[in-house]
Formats: C-alpha cells, sequence, structure tokens
C-alpha cells in the first residue's frame, strides 16, 4: 500500500508538473502570419499575447535592429491595428508614434490583430529600409519575413518565448536558420476565427526563445530551390529566389563550399553552431544598392540576379563576411548587443571588430587557402584603403562607430574599408609581437572562450581586456589609431612582412576621365545611374571632357552604360582597354538645361595620355629579410 501510494503521488506529481511545464511554455506570445490571404499588397498577422496585469500597456514594433545601425521604423508598415478582448470587444487603442500602440484596458486583451505590408515596394514616406533588412509581399511567388517587419513586442515582456504559425501555400517552402518545431502540418490543426481543411495550404511552427532571438531570425518563403553543405558539425542551407532562374542554389552552394571550408579550417575545425542558412533574394528590378545582412544563425543576401559566372567572386566575398559573423557578435559582443533596444537603440563604439575585423577575415580567409593569389589580396587590400581615402579622418573610430546613428551615418561605410585595415595592422602586429604564433583570429577565439553567447563584455573596457590578454604595445595601437585619429601605420605594418607601399606615385596612362571618388548614383525612370557627384580633382581628360556637377552619364563612344550591377565593371574595364587605339573619347550625358529640364549633351574630347597619380601602390618585396618572409609566412598561410 505504502509503496502504491508513493506511486501515485508521483504519478500525480509528474502530471501536474507536465500541465505546470507546458502552461508556463505557453504564457508567451503566439503568433499566426497568413501568408495566403494577401490583400492590397498586406498579409494578416494574428497574436495571442501573453498574460496582462496592468491596465494600459504599450506594444511596440523596433525602431531600429542590429547590423543596420540606421532608423528603420518598421511599425509605418502597419494598418488596422486592433486590440481584442476574449469576446471580440475592441479595447481603446492610441497610437503614441510611428512604432508603438497604447493599449487601455490591457488585462482584458486576448488578442491583437494587424495588416503589414512590405517594404520592397511601398510608397510610404520614412527612412529607406536596407533590402537585406527589409520585407517582400509577392503573391504567389515570394515572402521577405525579416521578422522585425511583422512580429511586436509589449513593454516590459521582451524576453518571454515566441511561438508563431506560418500559413503557406503547400508547394511553398520556408528557408530560415531556424528550426521548425512542425512543419506541414494541415491548416484545421491551429486555432483560428476561421479554419478549414484546404489541402492547398499548410502550416509551418517556429518557436523563439525571446525577442532578441527572434528578430535574429529572417525567413524567406516561395517554391523550393534549396542545397545543403556540411561544414564540420554545422549543416548548411542555401535558399535562393531568383525570378527568371538565371541561378540556382546548387551552383550557389558550389560557388561557396571552398570558402565555408577554408573558414572552417581557419576557425579551428570547428564551428559554434548546428544549423546555419544563406538566404538570397535575387531581383530583376534594377537597383540602387544591394548588399547583405548577417544573422547568429542566418544570413539574409539582397542581389541583382545575374548568372554565376556574372557574380561568383562578390558572392564568395559576401558569403565569407557574413558567415563570420557566427564569430562576432554571435560569440563576442558589448553589452549594448547583447541587451539590444529595439525602439531606444544605444550604440557600440566597436564596429570596427564586429564588422571591420569581420571584413577583414573573408579576405584573409581566402588567400591563406589558395582561393586567392597573394597578388589577388593586396589589390583587396590596396581597393580598401582607396575607398577609405574618401571618408574622414579627423574623428576616432570609436566616435564613427558610437555615434553613427546621430551625426556619422554617412561614414558608416568606412566600417569595412578602415575597420577592415584596422584587423589588418592588429593581425600583423600581433604576429611580430609573437613571433608569428599568435594572430588576429586567435585573439577573437580567446575573447569568444572569455565571454560567449551569454556574457557580454563592457563596452568600455574591451581595449584593456584586450590589452591584458596581449601586449602593452596593441593597448598603444588602440589609444593612437582607433580611440585617436592618427593615421594608420601601414608602411611600418606591411614592411613587418616584405610587403612595399607606397603612398602615391605619378605616371603617365590613357584614363577615361573619371576617378571613383568623382561618382554618384542617381536615379532616372527608376533606373540607377551614373552621375557626376562633384568635379574636384577631377584628372585632364575629365577637365578635357567637360564634366559638370549633375551630369548623369548615358553613353560611353556612343555604347549605353549599364545600369549598377556586375555588367558595369567589366562594361567600364572594356572602355578603358580600347582607349589607347581611339582618337576620341567621348560621352553622352543628361544635364540640366536653363529652364531645369534634363537634356541629352554630347561632349567628347582627344584621347592622349595624361598625368595620373595612383595612391597605396602595393606589391611584394623581392629582396624580404628572411625574418620579413617568415612572418608573410605566418600571415598569408594556414
Amino acid at each position: 500500500m505504502h509503496a502504491k501510494r508513493i506511486l501515485i503521488l508521483l504519478l500525480f506529481w509528474m502530471a501536474t508538473s507536465l500541465v505546470f511545464a507546458q502552461a508556463k511554455k505557453e504564457s508567451g506570445y503566439h503568433y499566426t502570419v497568413d501568408l495566403t490571404k494577401v490583400v492590397d499588397d498586406k498579409v494578416y498577422v494574428e497574436l495571442t499575447p501573453p498574460p496582462i496585469k496592468g491596465n494600459v500597456i504599450t506594444f511596440y514594433l523596433p525602431k531600429i535592429v542590429p547590423g543596420t545601425y540606421a532608423i528603420e521604423d518598421y511599425g509605418r508598415f502597419i494598418s488596422e491595428f486592433t486590440a481584442l478582448d476574449k469576446k471580440g470587444i475592441k479595447l481603446p487603442v492610441e497610437k503614441t508614434d510611428d512604432n508603438s500602440w497604447k493599449i487601455s484596458n490591457a488585462s482584458k486583451l486576448a488578442k491583437i490583430t494587424y495588416w503589414v505590408e512590405d517594404t520592397y515596394d511601398t510608397k510610404l514616406e520614412g527612412p529607406e529600409i536596407f533590402q537585406p533588412a527589409g520585407t517582400n509581399i509577392e503573391e504567389n511567388k515570394n515572402f521577405i519575413i525579416n521578422t522585425s517587419g511583422f512580429f511586436g513586442y509589449l513593454d516590459g515582456l521582451k524576453a518571454l518565448p515566441f511561438q508563431f504559425n506560418i500559413i503557406r501555400p503547400a508547394d511553398f517552402y520556408g528557408s530560415t536558420g531556424l528550426i521548425p518545431t512542425q512543419s506541414g502540418k494541415p491548416l484545421s490543426s491551429i486555432k483560428l476565427e476561421k479554419t478549414s481543411n484546404d489541402q492547398t495550404k499548410q502550416v509551418d511552427t517556429y518557436r523563439a526563445l525571446d525577442y532578441d532571438q527572434l528578430i535574429d531570425s529572417p525567413l524567406m518563403y516561395s517554391k523550393p530551390d534549396t542545397a545543403i553543405i556540411r561544414v564540420a558539425n554545422t549543416e548548411v542551407l542555401i535558399g535562393s529566389y531568383s525570378p527568371n532562374n538565371k541561378v540556382t542554389a546548387k551552383q550557389i552552394a558550389e560557388n561557396i563550399r571552398e570558402v565555408l571550408m577554408a573558414q572552417k579550417e581557419y576557425l579551428g575545425g570547428k564551428l559554434p553552431v548546428d544549423k546555419y542558412a544563406f538566404i538570397f533574394y535575387f531581383t530583376a528590378e534594377p537597383v540602387m544598392s544591394y548588399g547583405a545582412l548577417e544573422h547568429s544563425y542566418s544570413s539574409f543576401y539582397y542581389m541583382p540576379e545575374a548568372t554565376i559566372e556574372e557574380m561568383g567572386q562578390q558572392l564568395r566575398d559576401f558569403a565569407a563576411h557574413e558567415f563570420f559573423h557566427i564569430v562576432t557578435p554571435l560569440t563576442v559582443h558589448s553589452e549594448q548587443i547583447q541587451n539590444f533596444d529595439f525602439n531606444n537603440p544605444k550604440m557600440s563604439q566597436h564596429l570596427w571588430m564586429y564588422e571591420g575585423v569581420t571584413e577583414y577575415f573573408a579576405g584573409n580567409v581566402q588567400v591563406k587557402y589558395g582561393l586567392i593569389s597573394p597578388e589577388e589580396y593586396l589589390y583587396v587590400l590596396r581597393e580598401k584603403m582607396l575607398t577609405a581615402d574618401q571618408f574622414i579622418n579627423d574623428v576616432p573610430f570609436t566616435d564613427i562607430s558610437k555615434f553613427t546613428l546621430e551625426k556619422y551615418h554617412d561614414q558608416y561605410y568606412n566600417v569595412y574599408q578602415k575597420g577592415a585595415l584596422i584587423g589588418l595592422c592588429l593581425d600583423i602586429k600581433l604576429r611580430k609581437l609573437s613571433d608569428g604564433k599568435y594572430g588576429l583570429k586567435d585573439l577573437l577565439l580567446d575573447i569568444s572562450k572569455k565571454y560567449g553567447k551569454t556574457k557580454a563584455f563592457q563596452d568600455d573596457q574591451l581595449f584593456d581586456e584586450i590589452t591584458k590578454m596581449t601586449y602593452p604595445e596593441i593597448g598603444e595601437f588602440f589609444k593612437r589609431y582607433v580611440k585617436g585619429t592618427e593615421l594608420l601605420p601601414l608602411a611600418e605594418v606591411l614592411t613587418m612582412v616584405g610587403v612595399l607601399y607606397n603612398e602615391e606615385e605619378k605616371f603617365q596612362d590613357y584614363s577615361l576621365g573619371l576617378a571613383q571618388q568623382n561618382i554618384g548614383i542617381t536615379q532616372i525612370d527608376s533606373k540607377p545611374k551614373l552621375q557626376i557627384a562633384n568635379t574636384n580633382n577631377l584628372n585632364p581628360m575629365g577637365q578635357a571632357i567637360g564634366f559638370q556637377e549633375g551630369d548623369v552619364l548615358i553613353k560611353i563612344n556612343g555604347e549605353i552604360i549599364p545600369d549598377l550591377g556586375p555588367e558595369l565593371g567589366s562594361f567600364l574595364q572594356r572602355q578603358n582597354s580600347a582607349l589607347p587605339g581611339s582618337k576620341t573619347l567621348s560621352y553622352t550625358v543628361l544635364r540640366k538645361d536653363a529652364d531645369g529640364a534634363m537634356k541629352e549633351t554630347e561632349l567628347s574630347a582627344p584621347v592622349k595620355p595624361v598625368e595620373l597619380a595612383q595612391r597605396h601602390m602595393l606589391g611584394f618585396n623581392p629582396a624580404a629579410t628572411p625574418e620579413q618572409l617568415a612572418l608573410q609566412k605566418a600571415w598569408l598561410k594556414p
């Protein structure tokens, strides 16, 4: 009897514990997004919220998300926001700004519903959203669910778990770094106001530990085009949407496979994630900008549609950069990143590390494992030096990072240029100080062991921590070149590894008359076109042509200039190569007349060699010492 009573009590305890655990698990947010219910290019979203104790609560969508370093105001894209009690009676709601709704009688709140408009083709006013952080609604074709544009949170309840259902066409597939808890369920398996057994629709269910993980997890739904690569302990998913089938996930997988395998070796043979997703959206529309956005377990790419041959190296460069974010900020990050405030953000001063060092690694891994030659790698570094010249140099890089939202947003792209060069200098200096045995990669791995996914460092103490872990000279480097405004010691550092550096040399050559700093981008008939942004320091050929600020470039020597995309670079290179055999260089430009109307204008000048200046010339020193060659090997070889 005694043993039986104990067994009954034990069973009762287990049952009540399971009920309690289930209740606890179910106490978070329960979302449903219906991709089969598109009205006026909007998608319906329904939320069953967690219990609310107070009388008033505010519901938010993000003002900004990690990785973009720009204001987005996702709440602009929400309409027909409604709060309901259990009887379906509307509760009072006041929209307090673009991203927040104050709900009264909140203790009675049982459901929130709203409609979401996408960002890709919106006509709404407000800041332009970087496409890899945006949303797309193309009925029966493609849905980009950057979760920041679809899901919100209640004030003070951001740390609760989130579950969300995606109702999708039965022949659609969701590419994401999340692992679904259930996939392909019948529509009748979830509770909605109206459910059915419509077999053309299915439901996928996902869970996130909290709002931070939810916003860190984009999804793309379309007819499946996927491939899988196994990289050490990690399953890597490639999901692709190419509207005209110019490129496939299988081709992308083959293109980036070597880079991923090299990164595995670079990081010691094991990766800190079990699943990772590369999500590619290719657009056939003309684009003003394109790029990628990192996440802890995935990365999202928005690019002009082209063949794998046309964009192969660019894909490898993008993939290498974004994949390295599994180190930073996934395992190395400050309190500002770990406790990210989506509606009142405080920025970190260490973009030099999050983006700059990641960009440095993306190039260094490719030369180390033979994916590009050492000479090609010097060209990559030189391009970064040239681009960095276009940005200010009299403000500490830590300030540019910390205040990028307020006053230095136009300097943000330099993170990928000077930030990577900071990484270059640190890597070589560390190797010099350690006789080649310890580099920047080793430092980041040691920092990740010290902190890790759940432990953040204090933003203003990182330099001191790194100095303690390495050498006093590294602390001095940070003080002078990152927290200070001294120009990076490129000549000094590159000499250590047997690389000759010449800041500027002059020579005679042929020219199309333009330098990178003279060129901008504008839109004509919704298509991106090259434009003369300024005429400062035009070379003699450009002066002879007679460019004026605001000229829109249409043709060179009678040939139409391609829109921004992979074809543009090869077109300009071909035109430049033809100059020695040409008598005249001509441009067709659109130029404003006296009435302000854009008129086609023909410009031309005789082709002749002109004096040009080349900056940041790099080359390997044939007379390098054994010590320099040994350090060069540590820098460029596995």
